[in-house]
């Protein structure tokens, strides 16, 4: 399954910034004036995920290949709309045009500005509560004419309606560079002074993510360790997307490719199948599972069978995050 998030927020708190920055690409249009971003913007991001690479090694080995498998990551899509303004459900500012653009998605993330910085204007930007509640209450009078506008139909089920205000929030703090290090106890505050799980908060420099894609890897990991963090803004808002939407990975290893793959947590292995093709739920026979760490310590699936380490399940073992499966199916 794909991961969709919704960006939203008052102009000018950083969503476009951010946007780029996930992407690793200018792909929105950022500007210090308010409506920058004209047209929803769209991208899909690979969720970093440090596993496959070991995966590839292994297989590499144990399969005596001369090339490493493609590693294919699992991905988060990412909508970028125009920043909101009270008034935006009757079309104030560029209105309710944008909204319509994030009703599919599976969760909504709310930026909120609290970085200090005099030479970005800030229109309708008073702090992050007020912002928040602005942004929240126009999502919900949205929501309200969508189901006045629904009620009127015949036969009309109000319950089938993608509502806001159904969907799982994050958000996202756009602080300061050298907040980074006190991410934790920012978090912690903002949760309690806005009322949200602190799980669906996250700490984030978007100027910082933004000077992050500029690097290698490793001068990322240099550069990240001198403002006293370990984990990237990306990788920290994955997270709890994950953790908030209730999602795990399972993974795959073969000489074809090494791949991530997304499913809700509580899923049996019959179902996981269907991920990767429709028709193994039908053709299902079994599922030959090992965690990764057992699979990387055993050296591929050969050795990890001779020394009985994958275990063969059914079609109704709920599938853990991190294990590496094989299907058996059926023609």
């Amino acid at each position: 399954m794909s991961l969709s998030v919704g960006i939203v927020g008052l102009p000018n708190v950083g969503k476009s910034t951010l946007f780029n920055a996930l992407l690793k690409r200018q792909q929105a249009y950022v500007a210090n004036f308010p409506f920058a971003t004209i047209e929803p913007n769209i991208g899909v991001v690979p969720v970093p995920d440090e596993r496959l690479k070991k995966l590839a090694e292994v297989v590499k080995v144990s399969e005596a290949l001369n090339f490493f498998p493609p590693e294919v990551y699992a991905t988060v899509e990412f909508l970028d709309i125009a920043g909101l303004i009270a008034g935006a459900h009757k079309g104030e500012g560029l209105g309710n045009k944008f909204l319509a653009h994030i009703r599919e998605v599976d969760a909504v993330c709310h930026v909120l500005r609290v970085f200090a910085d005099p030479e970005v204007i800030k229109q309708g930007v008073v702090d992050p509560k007020s912002d928040f509640e602005t942004v929240k209450t126009e999502l919900d009078l949205a929501d309200l004419e969508t189901v006045e506008a629904h009620q009127k139909k015949k036969n009309a089920d109000v319950g089938a309606l993608p509502l806001f205000s159904k969907k799982p929030i994050l958000i996202v703090l756009n602080v300061d560079e050298n907040e980074l290090k006190s991410a934790d106890g920012i978090e912690e505050r903002y949760a309690r002074e806005l009322g949200v799980d602190k799980n669906s908060v996250v700490a984030i420099s978007a100027k910082v993510e933004a000077e992050l894609s500029e690097l290698s890897e490793e001068d990322q990991k240099n550069y990240l360790r001198d403002l006293g963090v370990e984990d990237s803004g990306l990788k920290r808002l994955i997270k709890k997307a994950f953790a908030t939407l209730g999602l795990i990975t399972f993974l795959t290893a073969g000489a074809k490719e090494v791949r991530a793959w997304t499913i809700k947590k509580g899923i049996n292995a019959q179902n996981a199948a269907g991920e990767i093709h429709t028709d193994f739920v039908k053709n299902f026979i079994k599922a030959d599972v090992i965690p990764f760490a057992d699979f990387v310590s055993a050296g591929g699936w050969k050795a990890a069978r001779e020394s009985g380490k994958v275990r063969s399940e059914g079609r109704d073992y709920i599938v853990q995050d991190g294990d590496v499966i094989e299907f058996k199916i059926g023609v």
